[in-house]
């Protein structure tokens, strides 16, 4: 079996691509208009093509910066910016997985404890449906740990954020009774 996985970075790519490469061929998908700013979207894009290129994983990469289409399908839906976001880029994967020919397709999304699991899951079923190519999941969330050790221990640029503008406020931009906090 063929799998196109969506990947978002370099450290996230870790455990994922190491557990479906036991069981199947794997190559990575590189499409994440969501980061914000430029400069982050390429620090990403930069490690996770130095740790593919290191460890032989296929790489396709999206090099378009769609920012304003992210940020049009987000503005006055904040609350539901992670909706988006996830349909975004898992129906571009399989979009992409369909044309190149792959069985299925997943993401990298699914290691972190910090994405919202179960809609990526039913967003990924979804759209699969919808695009005529399997979704496959996997909770790859047991590896998260032990992937961010190596990640660290490779050297690999680590983020602070999800990626987008709205995440990065809520990161470095805390607020106490309407405003900020220093």
């Amino acid at each position: 079996m063929r799998v196109l996985l969506h990947t978002c970075c370099g450290p996230c790519s870790i455990h994922p691509v190491e557990a479906l490469k036991s069981e199947m061929e794997v190559a990575g998908y590189f499409f994440n208009p969501n980061i914000h700013p430029y400069t982050e979207w390429k620090a990403r894009r930069d490690a996770l093509a130095g740790y593919a290129a290191g460890i032989g994983l296929a790489m396709i990469y999206d090099d378009r910066y769609l920012l304003e289409e992210f940020i049009r399908g987000v503005v006055h839906r904040e609350s539901e910016r992670c909706s988006f976001c996830y349909a975004l880029r898992l129906r571009q994967t399989a979009q992409t997985a369909r044309e190149k020919g792959f069985d299925a397709f997943s993401s990298t999304l699914l290691v972190s404890p910090y994405q919202k699991h179960d809609l990526i899951r039913e967003t990924g079923e979804v759209i699969a449906g919808q695009e005529g190519v399997p979704f496959l999941y996997r909770d790859f969330r047991p590896g998260y740990r032990e992937a961010t050790a190596r990640s660290r221990e490779l050297g690999l640029y680590r983020q602070k954020y999800c990626g987008c503008i709205y995440s990065e406020k809520d990161r470095y931009c805390r607020t106490r009774n309407g405003g900020i906090t220093k």
